[in-house]
């Protein structure tokens, strides 16, 4: 039996199509549903999906969202940079993440 769980990507179609490439489950946001997107990703989260890439300035929005639903349930929300590019928003998450974990700024320049 298989513990693989499923992953998702929630952003705009040029984000998400290469994850649907590799089987992930696409999510499309874009100006008409964006509205949606608190609910879509509680929906992910409370389906067990392992992994929920999301487009950076969606991250970056609803951050608040973001860190309920990595609170609540044991789904990782990871930001990934969209067609425009990084923002910073994923590194910076990622290094509090860490920090948060080990207690220090692993990442500081000395």
């Amino acid at each position: 039996m298989s513990d693989n769980k499923p992953m998702a990507a929630i952003g705009n179609y040029e984000m998400t199509l290469p994850f649907q490439a590799v089987g992930v489950r696409s999510v499309v946001i874009n100006s008409d549903n964006r509205n949606k997107f608190e609910d879509i990703l509680e929906k992910l989260a409370g389906e067990d999906y392992a992994v929920v890439f999301i487009q950076e300035d969606l991250f970056v929005e609803f951050t608040r969202k973001v860190e309920e639903v990595n609170d609540k349930y044991n789904t990782s929300v990871l930001p990934v940079p969209g067609p425009s590019g990084a923002t910073g928003a994923g590194l910076a998450s990622i290094r509090g993440s860490v920090e948060k974990a080990v207690g220090m700024d692993i990442f500081a320049e000395r």
